[in-house]
């Protein structure tokens, strides 16, 4: 079953040990904030600085994995129609729309939407970590300079990654401008069996 995040939102839920999440761009240049704790205890999160040591690369795709703050895998991407992932930048937030977007509207963003999901699983806003950002578009220049640009991806693109111990996962449909490309898209998910 199809479930479908609209735009400038986030949702919640578990995903068990040996199922696969596929998150879909359903019309395209649309990023996704994704979270993941441990069902057992909340306290242990994705990490990008693990797992940035331990699959030595910034560039995730097909055949890494997401480790948890304590060096656990959490999840393997194990489909990736993209390529082009962030895990640099945290979730979009209040304070990010009065930084960057000040003639704009002030928005909570993707780190609003998600405290508001995880709170039914005793999951504060001070525990939200880095995302890693579905088909965000942030390439770094060599001198270390990064820009945030259009994500690529077109209508259907997605990613698949299998859960490697039973998670809470955040998902958004993101809420910043320039990460969507001036746009707000829904994010289309599906949770298929082991």
């Amino acid at each position: 079953m199809t479930h479908r995040i609209a735009p400038r939102s986030g949702t919640a839920f578990i995903l068990k040990k040996g199922e696969t999440l596929r998150v879909t761009d359903p019309e395209g240049g649309q990023v996704s904030d994704l979270l993941a704790f441990s069902a057992a205890d909340p306290k242990e999160v994705v990490s990008n600085g693990r797992t940035f040591d331990y699959e030595e690369t910034i560039r995730l795709t097909a055949g890494h994995r997401l480790w948890s703050n304590r060096s656990n895998p959490m999840l393997e991407i194990v489909e990736d129609g993209v390529g082009q992932h962030d895990f640099l930048l945290t979730p979009c937030s209040e304070a990010t729309f009065r930084h960057f977007y000040p003639d704009q509207p002030v928005h909570r963003g993707c780190f609003g939407n998600l405290a508001e999901a995880l709170a039914p699983y005793g999951i504060e806003a001070d525990a939200i970590p880095v995302a890693f950002n579905l088909f965000m578009n942030v390439p770094v220049a060599p001198d270390g300079a990064i820009k945030v640009i259009a994500p690529t991806t077109k209508a259907g693109d997605f990613i698949r990654l299998r859960a490697l111990t039973d998670l809470i996962i955040g998902l958004t449909a993101c809420s910043a401008y320039d990460s969507c490309g001036g746009t707000f898209k829904p994010i289309d998910y599906v949770i298929e069996s082991a």
